[in-house]
């Protein structure tokens, strides 16, 4: 079912904005989700989460093999806590590609609850040549070999500078975000930029 959008009101700044830098890249651009996007996702954990999810501001770009498609969209969901509520809303960057082949993981920040599950054995996945990824993120998946054969060293030393970042991926699949961190207007082309980038390291050779 389409989200409701009422074409009649005067669009958002942050729209306008959206739809401005579609233009820029020259790529498609809807203010709600036309494309069965949130159908698309529904495996993924970010989008079974609360009620109330809504896709809006949706930027598209397909290459000329139709093999990769580039996706960059603002994502909100409510979850109900008994007689309160509280609205998330962040900004994804998705890349559907023939290029990828990815085992099925997550990967978040490390926070404290992480350290004490890895103390009563519920280990994550690290990697000890890369002690400051593994201090940062919490990665996790069924198939270790397979994952830490997918993960190259260039995406390892990425993230081990870039933090608090939240990537899943399964198969052709992958999403970029930050849980509750709309981008702001202003940094939305770098933000693009930097799905790309975590596309081609996980897209190329794996070294």
């Amino acid at each position: 079912m389409r989200d409701q959008y009422n074409e009649s009101s005067a669009p958002q700044p942050r729209t306008l904005a959206m739809k401005r830098l579609a233009m820029e890249l020259n790529v498609q651009f809807q203010p709600t989700d036309e494309w069965g996007l949130r159908r698309q996702l529904s495996d993924f954990r970010l989008f079974r989460r609360g009620m109330s999810r809504r896709i809006t501001n949706h930027l598209r770009s397909r290459d000329d093999m139709l093999e990769t498609d580039f996706h960059l969209f603002d994502y909100r969901f409510k979850v109900s806590t008994g007689k309160s509520s509280k609205t998330y809303q962040q900004t994804v960057f998705f890349v559907d590609s023939r290029r990828l082949g990815l085992p099925e993981f997550t990967m978040k920040p490390e926070n404290f609850l992480h350290y004490i599950g890895d103390l009563l054995g519920f280990k994550d996945i690290d990697f000890e040549g890369f002690p400051k990824f593994s201090s940062n993120y919490y990665l996790k998946g069924d198939d270790e070999e397979y994952i830490r054969a997918s993960l190259p060293t260039a995406f390892l030393r990425f993230f081990s500078e870039e933090k608090n970042w939240y990537l899943e991926a399964v198969n052709y699949y992958l999403i970029f975000y930050r849980v509750d961190h709309q981008i702001p207007q202003k940094d939305l082309r770098t933000f693009y930029q930097k799905g790309i980038k975590v596309f081609g390291m996980l897209a190329g050779p794996k070294e």
